[in-house]
């Protein structure tokens, strides 16, 4: 890693620490507690994802790893030749790299993620995966404003990749502030005859909730582990008093909202300590850590259009769960 990259995630870091401050003070004094999902993905809750999306209830991993598999030609032809590929909340960059080995002469590859060391890691393997290709990671946070480095070349077609369905992640009004932020990313406005920017977008579609809670709330208790890591962030990281025996994940169904809920729900009258300040807890009170949103094509499409976007390809699995979504700038 070269010292401008490590000083960039250094930076990063940084002021992470003091927005995860100012979030976990802002959110616990609310009437109904929550925290950002972002959060959730420090070292350790980022591997604990990635052994979610390996458990026999989570089908969002292994059904869009199929459609990325059994399309991967058709996907590739939709980024272009010598495409520079941007992924936002990159992770262990796992299926970023079946993209990748179909594309014909990648230029780049953009990995950005909040999480410094775990980015810099994945970032590592993949240049050992594909030598022949420049890895740039960025840490940032890709919910909020940022610029991406002069070094990312202007003269390529730039695709945003956001696997996974993260983007379910987002209320809508973030989801079209996130789509505004990589409709900027991928815009060439330095060529005199600009090609239309692209991104490819997981979403999860809507469907029964007999399929949904079990995905949120496996037997295994590994995404009750992803979700109680949280408090103990906040605890190393925020000098928090949280027991965390005291505290139980849970997962429920919003049907007005779409989307399946992260609630980490207090199982007695207690108060706990947090970046300084003490916040009280009455038993069966939560902290709602995030919200996963179930699309309809039509329906994603439409926030897709309010960012500046439209739909021009769509791929899905035969039993419509899932769909990978290709946009080109209007």
């Amino acid at each position: 890693m070269n010292s401008s990259v490590a000083a960039q995630i250094i930076e990063a870091m940084d002021a992470q620490t003091a927005a995860f401050r100012a979030d976990v003070i802002a959110g616990l004094s609310e009437a109904d507690k929550l925290l950002p999902s972002r959060w959730l993905y420090d070292d350790c809750g980022s591997d604990l994802f990635e052994q979610i999306t390996k458990l026999p209830e989570y089908y969002p991993t292994r059904t869009e790893t199929g459609i990325l598999t059994s399309n991967a030609q058709s996907l590739a032809a939709f980024c272009g030749q010598q495409a520079v590929i941007i992924e936002y909340g990159a992770g262990a960059s796992i299926k970023s790299q079946i993209l990748l080995n179909a594309l014909r002469q990648p230029r780049m590859y953009v990995p950005v993620d909040i999480a410094g060391d775990f980015l810099a890691a994945a970032a590592e393997r993949l240049r050992k995966r594909f030598p022949a290709l420049e890895v740039l990671p960025v840490a940032a946070d890709f919910t909020q404003e940022f610029d991406l480095p002069n070094a990312v070349p202007a003269e390529f077609k730039r695709t945003g990749f956001f696997p996974g369905s993260t983007i379910g992640n987002l209320a809508p009004e973030e989801a079209i502030s996130f789509l505004s932020r990589v409709h900027r990313h991928v815009t060439d406005r330095q060529s005199a005859d600009p090609q239309p920017g692209r991104t490819l977008i997981g979403i999860d579609l809507k469907k029964s909730t007999d399929v949904l809670i079990p995905a949120y709330d496996d037997a295994a208790g590994v995404t009750a582990a992803f979700n109680l890591n949280l408090l103990r962030r906040i605890n190393r990281e925020l000098g928090g008093t949280f027991k965390l025996d005291q505290f139980q994940h849970e997962a429920r169904w919003n049907d007005a909202a779409s989307s399946i809920e992260m609630h980490i729900v207090s199982s007695t009258d207690q108060t706990v300590v947090a970046a300084g300040k003490a916040f009280d807890f009455a038993e069966g009170e939560t902290i709602h850590t995030e919200s996963s949103r179930k699309y309809s094509q039509e329906g994603f499409a439409a926030i897709a259009a309010d960012a500046g976007w439209r739909v021009t390809q769509t791929w899905t699995d035969s039993d419509d769960l899932f769909a990978i979504v290709g946009l080109e700038t209007l």
